[in-house]
């Protein structure tokens, strides 16, 4: 009798689950009652939080999951499992796409022994994850009028790295590059 009930619970748990999926793929914007709201909005989600004194799920994954997070996405673009593109549209090879978190330093100082000239380092910064602390999204959004329901597609997406100042202070974020999910970008 028990393993009945069990049966019966199973097939109203995934009756239920399978009439509450939809279809992914289609544009929110044709479905019956839904409006456009906007074909395209542009915004930055902190995935990091900024401030120790916040809850933590306040702007923020938490931290092994954040990382295993960006890290899938790094993985994909520089195995090259998805096509990544600069701020102008130009398509990135997996190398290029390695190389946009990194940078080069040059040091250069007085050497203090014969013979004196200058000395050159090159200092060689590998792309830090800790330091990706946004996503840009770019969606479509639609709303049910009558409910007022949203519905957004996300039609592309951009890990953010800090730019910084020479002094060091934060001067804003960097997409490091966009992964796009409809054909109609990276815009011409």
């Amino acid at each position: 009798m028990r393993k009945l009930k069990i049966r019966i619970f199973l097939t109203f748990a995934i009756l239920i689950g399978l009439s509450s999926c939809k279809n992914s793929t289609k544009n929110s914007s044709t479905e019956p009652n839904k409006n456009l709201v906007t074909e395209r909005i542009q915004y930055e989600v902190s995935i990091k939080t900024p401030d120790p004194d916040y809850d933590w799920w306040v702007q923020n994954i938490e931290g092994s999951k954040r990382e295993s997070f960006v890290k899938k996405i790094l993985d994909a673009t520089f195995e090259g499992k998805v096509k990544a593109y600069d701020d102008f549209g130009k398509l990135l090879s997996p190398k290029e796409v390695k190389e946009t978190g990194g940078k080069n330093d040059t040091i250069v100082t007085k050497k203090q022994s014969p013979p004196f000239g200058d000395s050159v380092i090159v200092v060689n910064n590998q792309l830090d994850i800790q330091k990706i602390y946004k996503l840009s999204f770019i969606e479509e959004w639609s709303m049910d009028p009558s409910t007022l329901k949203f519905e957004k597609r996300i039609l592309g997406f951009a890990p953010l790295t800090e730019k910084r100042e020479e002094n060091g202070d934060i001067r804003g974020f960097r997409p490091l590059f966009w992964v796009y999910f409809d054909d109609k970008y990276p815009l011409k």
